[in-house]
Formats: C-alpha cells, structure tokens, sequence
C-alpha cells in the first residue's frame, strides 16, 4: 500500500468520523490525521468507515468490505478490544457491531493505549474538537449529593447517586484526561480510576482490559470522596446514562475548555446555579477555591456568583462554613434531557447539521437491504475456495455475489 493510498484511507475514516453526531472536524497542521494514524492501522482505517450507528453483525459488514464472515469477524473483535467501534453483545444471537464517535467514545477507550505522542497531538486538537463539534452538550453536570438541600426540587435523573441505584453493573475506569496532563509534565494528584461505567459500556471497558468491576458500594463512596476533592460530576447528556466522570478542574478536558469560555453555563447541561446570601457570608474565601469555572469571587469580603459562569456543580456550597451558598434551580426554558443515549446521540447529531431526516431514511434503507443481502449469501453459501475461482481476488463467497456481480 502506497503512502498516498494510506492518506486516502486515514482522510476517508476522517470524513467518516465527522459525519457522526460528536464530530471530527478537519485542522490545517493536519493534527486529527496524525491521532487516526496512531490508533488505526490501514486495515482498521478502511472498514471503519463501512459501520455505522446501527448495530449489525460481522456477516453484513463482511458483505461491504467484500470480506470473509471469519476474517471480518477477526477484525471487528480486535477494533472493539481497541477501542476504536462499539460492539453489543444481545441476548439471542452473535454480537452486532457500530460505530464509534470520536468523542465521547474512542478517545476515551484509548486510555490503555495512552504514550506521550499521542497526548501531545490530542493536546493540540482538543481546542479545534470543542470549538468546532460541541454543539451541544455530550455530559451533563449534577451537583454533588450534599449541595441538594430539601427544599430544592430535583428529579432522579439529577442525583449522582440515584443514577447509580438504577444501574446493575459497575466499573471504574482511569481517567484519560488525568494521564493525558501527567504525560505533559503537568496533572494533579486526584485519583485515577474516577470514570464511573455502567451496565454495558462497564462489560466492555473491562473487557479491554483497562477497566475493573465495582461493587455499588465503591462507587457511592467515590461519590462522597469526589465532593471532598473538589471533582465535578459528569454523567452522559440523557437521564439513562452508561457513564459518569468524576472530572478535576485542572485535568478535564471538558472543564478546562469550559473555563476559557467567558460565560460557560451558556455551553452545559444543567438546571442548578448557586446563590450566595451576603448577610451570611463571612469571605473566607473556601468557595473561590473550590470553583472549577472561576464563578466565584470575593467582593468586599463578601462572595459573589456569576450567574453566566456557573455549572451547577455545588461545590461551592459544601464546604461553606455558613451556609451562606446555595444551589437554585434557574429559571426560564431549558433544553429537556434526552431519555437514553440513542436520543441524545441524535440530539446532538441534528445540532451540527447531521442525521437530518433524508440521512436517517437512507441509513435505515441501506442497512435493510444490506442485511437481507447477507442473509441471501448465508442461505446459498459455498465453499470459500469454490468462490475465489470463480471472483477474482477470492473475496466474495456467496452465490447472490456471484449472481449480482459477476462480469
């Protein structure tokens, strides 16, 4: 293979990945090229592309690529150990496999692939990632459980530890953006393993090998010890979540991208800001500390929110040794939370411009017709070695191929 065939191939999976709901745009230095190169091989970079957000089995992307079923089947178990598709494991059946975004979702899954290269290139393409692609929020923030006071009216999917009581399986995975800074020469020494999994996506972090299991109990402690470090809690943008991040200010990529914006509550996903009661306040200053987004200051000796700079995350109101801070819940329209994943992936999609309702049509029609076309050549299959005699090259081996194609 030429190095301008590879280029073809990495600046396909490219086009690929941008046309997905969370984005891949394009840089003039190239640098989103250089992290495909690094995480891809050549192979992985061409049949990338042929997946998409349906899930669907080995046997219709073996079809697409003009493959084996055994030999794509190989391939797709090894891209989703790397982390770089998604595969499903249903109850009745083989597994089906989709695509992944680049974030949230192969990014993340690289954390046990992470050397000083990569984390550099990802350093220099997160700004262009976040300025470009983040239409709309892909985390949401919920405050930590003691800033909920009685009073304020909260629905489960905005308590951290409601989101865990409803899931069944756990993991804790660590925490890409922690090793990234680490690498750089900088980070903090915040724990590492604060990605909370859960369910599904927890099966498959720890199938990587990079991720182990949690009991319920571990993960509602990590909770209480997140408020106590100062760590604001991330889980995914729908009220059924499959992850939640324990993110530090200074590590996030997220949260830091958010600080350099001049009004970053305009930018997340949530319902709360804090409210300061100045007759209580004595200025001690520990809220100034512990604002991730700078949202905080000190006037006068009395502390003073930005409503604009806010996310919501309460922070600020645990450690008041008056109780002079508050969360409050906003007023005025909100964005309603998407329900599950599927939802806010689409969600997130229309908003930049993607998976408009022509685009899902022709998704759903290729998929169908893909999938009978596999079941065709599965009911007519013929020896492997039969049909590279009679298809040049050897790929394509059932009779409606031959039927269909044959010159």
């Amino acid at each position: 293979m030429t190095g301008a065939t590879k280029d073809t191939i990495y600046r396909r999976l490219a086009r690929h990945l941008d046309n997905l709901p969370g984005g891949f745009p394009p840089t003039e230095s190239g640098v989103e090229l250089r992290i495909l190169k690094r995480i891809f091989t050549p192979e992985e970079a061409a049949l990338t592309p042929l997946l998409g957000l349906i899930p669907e089995s080995a046997k219709v992307v073996a079809l697409r690529a003009k493959l084996t079923v055994e030999e794509t089947s190989r391939r797709l178990e090894e891209m989703s150990r790397k982390g770089l598709i998604l595969k499903t494991n249903p109850p009745v059946g083989k597994p089906l496999y989709l695509a992944a975004q680049y974030v949230l979702g192969i990014w993340e899954l690289q954390v046990g692939r992470l050397d000083r290269e990569l984390a550099a290139d990802m350093d220099e393409y997160i700004p262009v990632l976040f300025r470009e692609a983040w239409k709309k929020p892909q985390l949401r923030t919920v405050p930590v459980g003691k800033s909920v006071h009685g009073e304020l009216k909260i629905a489960t999917y905005e308590r951290a530890e409601n989101i865990v009581e409803d899931s069944v399986k756990f993991a804790l995975s660590p925490c890409i953006c922690l090793l990234e800074r680490r690498l750089a020469g900088e980070g903090c020494d915040k724990p590492e393993y604060c990605c909370i999994c859960f369910d599904s996506i927890a099966e498959m972090t720890v199938a990587q090998g990079h991720a182990r299991f949690a009991e319920k109990s571990e993960i509602l402690e990590l909770l209480k010890k997140a408020d106590e470090l100062g760590l604001v809690l991330q889980p995914g943008a729908s009220q059924k979540t499959d992850i939640m991040c324990c993110c530090c200010g200074c590590c996030c990529g997220v949260l830091t991208q958010l600080k350099k914006m001049p009004e970053p509550a305009g930018s997340v996903s949530s319902p709360f800001m804090s409210v300061v009661d100045s007759d209580k306040c004595i200025g001690c200053g520990k809220c100034t500390e512990r604002c991730p987004m700078d949202a905080v200051v000190l006037e006068e000796k009395k502390a003073k929110t930005a409503p604009l700079r806010c996310i919501g995350c309460g922070l600020c109101v645990t450690t008041c040794p008056t109780g002079a801070i508050r969360l409050e819940r906003k007023t005025g329209q909100r964005d309603k939370i998407p329900y599950n994943i599927v939802s806010a992936t689409f969600s997130h999609g229309r908003a930049r411009g993607k998976l408009k309702n022509r685009e899902i049509t022709r998704m759903l029609l290729k998929a169908a017709i893909d999938r009978f076309e596999a079941a065709v050549c599965d009911k007519f299959r013929i020896p492997e070695s039969e049909a590279s005699k009679q298809i040049p090259g050897g790929k394509s081996v059932c009779r409606s191929d031959l039927f269909f194609r044959s010159e």
